[in-house]
């Protein structure tokens, strides 16, 4: 075989290694817009487990639940983002009873698999669209400055 046959098979070789690592990559990673939507529910999640820590804080200071979101703002040094990171819409809370409340978001997404392997995000786990935890309040084990 010629010199240059061989430089032929060999670049046909590299080609067909390069077009099948593109695939594989465009295959096993999400496309930059799933990446977008998979970052927003994580920060909503994020977002209702900093709410759920709030009404614990305003739970163990007050002896009661706040009657709304809002009522959290009062509170110093918990910080807490009141409303969907994309939408801007206000993330839902409703009061069930002395102790247990409901918080809820609008998800894009399904939890991802990995995130289900992970006992932190257990609870947390959504399907797409509204999806509400039901949680009850906490008193904070720590010391808290009233």
């Amino acid at each position: 075989m010629r010199k240059s046959g061989k430089k032929i098979i060999v670049a046909s070789v590299v080609i067909v290694v390069v077009v099948a690592a593109v695939i594989a990559g465009v295959i096993l990673l999400d496309s930059p817009a799933q990446e977008r939507l998979r970052r927003l529910d994580e920060r909503r999640v994020s977002d209702l487990r900093e709410l759920s820590y709030a009404v614990d804080v305003y739970w163990t200071r007050k002896g009661n639940l706040p009657s709304s979101l809002a009522d959290l703002s009062s509170e110093e040094r918990v910080v807490r983002e009141l409303a969907d990171p994309e939408t801007g819409d206000p993330y839902e809370y409703r009061v069930l009873n002395d102790k247990a409340y409901e918080l809820c978001a609008v998800f894009a997404r399904d939890t991802d698999t990995d995130e289900r392997d992970s006992p932190y995000m257990n609870f947390w786990f959504h399907g797409t669209g509204r999806q509400c935890f039901k949680l009850e309040a906490q008193d904070i084990n720590r010391v808290l400055d009233r």
